[in-house]
C-alpha cells in the first residue's frame, strides 16, 4: 500500500473525529447525545452500537451503489440500516438487560439517526467499500468521543462515579441536575463553547502567521 493511499485513508478516518465531528462540529444526533449520556458506560455503549451500524450499513450501501435505482435509494438505505439496527438491538438485549433498559428506545432510533443516513447518501453511495467503511469508522469514533465527553462529565458531577466506580466517597454531594435533561444541555453547550473558542483561536493564529 502506497504512502499516498495510507494518507488518504487516514484523512478519511480523521475527518469524522475532528474536522466534521458529528456532535461538536455538525451538531447531529442530538437526541441520543442528550438522552443516554447520564453515564459513561451508556455513552460508550451507544457510541459502539452506532459505529457498528455506520460501518456495516455504509459498506453494504457502497457495494450496492451501482445496482440500486436512484428512485428508491433512500428507502433501500433505510432498510439496510434497520437490518443492522435490529441485529444490534437483539445483541444488546442478549448480553445485558440492564444496559438494554438504560438505552431504551434510543437503540431502535439509530435507524433515523441523520449521521448514518447522511453518510450513506453523501459518501458511501459514491465511494468504493473500503474508503466508505473507513470514513464511517471515523464518524462513529467521533460520535462515540462526543457521547463519552458528555457522559464522563455528567456521571462524575451527577453521581460522583466514573464507569460505576466511586471517585469522591460518601461525603460527595452530587449535582443532581447533571443527570437530568437540563444538565445534558448545559454540558453540551459548554463543550460547544470550548470547541468554538479553540477554532477561533486557531483561525487567529493562522491569520497572524500570514500577516
Amino acid at each position: 500500500m502506497s504512502s499516498a493511499t495510507t494518507t488518504r485513508g487516514w484523512d478519511e478516518f480523521m475527518e469524522g473525529i475532528w474536522k466534521q465531528n458529528p456532535v461538536f462540529v455538525m451538531v447531529l444526533g442530538m437526541c441520543p447525545t442528550l438522552a443516554v449520556t447520564v453515564s459513561a458506560i451508556n455513552a460508550i455503549s451507544m457510541g459502539i452500537a452506532t459505529t457498528f451500524v455506520l460501518i456495516a450499513s455504509c459498506g453494504l450501501v457502497s457495494l450496492m451503489r451501482r445496482i440500486v435505482p436512484k428512485e428508491v435509494r433512500i428507502a433501500t438505505y433505510i432498510v439496510i440500516i434497520a437490518t443492522f439496527v435490529t441485529a444490534v438491538d437483539y445483541f444488546i438485549q442478549a448480553i445485558s438487560l440492564a444496559l438494554y433498559d438504560a438505552l431504551g428506545a434510543f437503540i431502535q432510533l439509530i435507524v433515523v439517526n441523520c449521521i448514518i443516513l447522511g453518510r450513506a447518501e453523501a459518501h458511501a453511495s459514491k465511494t468504493p467499500p473500503l474508503p466508505a467503511m473507513v470514513n464511517a469508522a471515523g464518524m462513529g469514533a467521533g460520535f462515540t468521543i462526543g457521547l463519552l465527553a458528555l457522559g464522563v462529565v455528567r456521571e462524575i458531577l451527577g453521581n460522583g462515579t466514573l464507569f460505576g466506580l466511586s471517585l469522591f466517597g460518601a461525603g460527595f454531594q452530587p449535582w443532581v441536575i447533571m443527570v437530568l435533561p437540563p444538565g445534558g444541555f448545559f454540558v453540551l453547550g459548554t463543550w460547544l463553547l470550548f470547541f468554538a473558542w479553540r477554532a477561533r483561536r486557531k483561525q487567529s493564529a493562522e491569520v497572524t502567521q500570514h500577516a
